[in-house]
């Protein structure tokens, strides 16, 4: 088999109707704030029994198509041995792995930042692929002020994401390119929408100067939305009519998905965004689905509170919100389903 023909096989098992990523790659520092409302420690067998817990959830198989670990998760078992990869290859589920190393000041430009982890990162990525991996997620952040992102910042953060991609595509794994902007600050709606468009337009800019092919990738977004601070709330419509304009504009029609993040939203709010998109828009050229993380496990947590009697109850949140979300990628999402079992 090709790369070629390893990048398609993973993009045609991820890439399905009524399922969408499920994103499990907090970092040790995101995990602990997790882990810190129910009361439990961040210790490494306390994150094997959770992972662990997620992977094996009864019938998640039906609305997850991809599961992104943290490094750590890519050697760690399940309760009866199974690598955790292997956990989710056996149902179908395309394990994959985060390979940014966080993010820092970028040099000369207040304000923007950049992620790190490029150095090494061949070497890295033959490793994850040698432990199961077969796609890898990077991320690059944007504020939203008076003054950033700059012109620097855009083009500097659009340079590091292709890089990236083509160092993915070299060793047959799919890279997730996830650029986003950030809910946090005071910002309109417009506002949103200026700075994820000109986000955007440097992304793929950057991806055919560095041969990416699009084809063998997914791009993992922020939806357009008013900063959290803002006075004037958007309902979902509103938000899926400014996002589609934006990536209409923007996105290509060879990329096969979008997979939303879920930033800063409610999961209820992720949800229902995602079924606006779908429902309003069903001639979209790519996939509109999800890449969730806290909106996808935020019941799960709650659930769980860290004891084992509760772990059905806690997989059972996480069907369900799948679930749920499988609906809003197909468009077919209603309020009503919140309340059923």
């Amino acid at each position: 088999m090709t790369i070629a023909d390893e990048l398609q096989a993973t993009i045609e098992q991820m890439v399905q109707r009524g399922k969408g990523i499920l994103a499990a790659d907090e970092s040790h520092p995101t995990i602990a704030k997790r882990f810190a409302p129910i009361g439990i420690e961040s210790t490494e067998e306390n994150r094997r029994a959770y992972r662990a817990l997620l992977f094996t959830a009864p019938g998640i198989e039906d609305y997850i198509s991809g599961v992104i670990k943290f490094e750590e998760t890519l050697g760690q078992i399940s309760d009866d041995g199974t690598p955790l990869p292997e956990v989710l290859a056996r149902r179908g589920i395309v394990p994959g792995v985060k390979v940014d190393k966080g993010t820092g000041q970028l040099a000369l430009s207040p304000g923007d930042l950049i992620t790190y982890g490029l150095d090494g990162l061949a070497e890295r990525l033959q490793r994850y692929k040698s432990q199961g991996a077969r796609f890898a997620k990077w991320r690059e952040v944007y504020s939203i002020n008076e003054r950033n992102p700059t012109a620097l910042g855009i083009t500097a953060n659009a340079e590091m994401l292709a890089r990236y991609a083509a160092a993915c595509q070299e060793q047959g794994v799919v890279p997730i390119v996830e650029p986003e902007v950030l809910i946090d600050g005071d910002h309109s709606l417009a506002r949103c929408a200026e700075v994820t468009e000109a986000v955007q337009r440097a992304v793929f800019h950057a991806l055919h100067r560095h041969h990416v092919v699009l084809e063998h990738m997914i791009l993992k977004p922020n939806m357009v939305l008013p900063g959290k601070n803002h006075p004037v709330r958007a309902n979902a419509e509103e938000i899926a009519a400014a996002t589609m304009q934006v990536f209409r504009r923007t996105v290509p029609v060879a990329v096969p998905s979008i997979n939303f993040l879920s930033g800063g939203l409610s999961p209820e709010e992720a949800t229902r965004n995602l079924n606006a998109m779908n429902a309003g828009f069903p001639d979209a050229p790519w996939l509109i689905s999800f890449s969730y993380g806290r909106a996808l496990q935020q019941t799960v947590l709650q659930a769980w509170q860290g004891k084992a009697e509760n772990v059905v109850a806690a997989q059972q949140a996480l069907l369900k919100r799948a679930r749920l979300n499988g609906a809003a990628q197909r468009g077919e999402y209603l309020a009503a389903m919140e309340s059923s079992d």
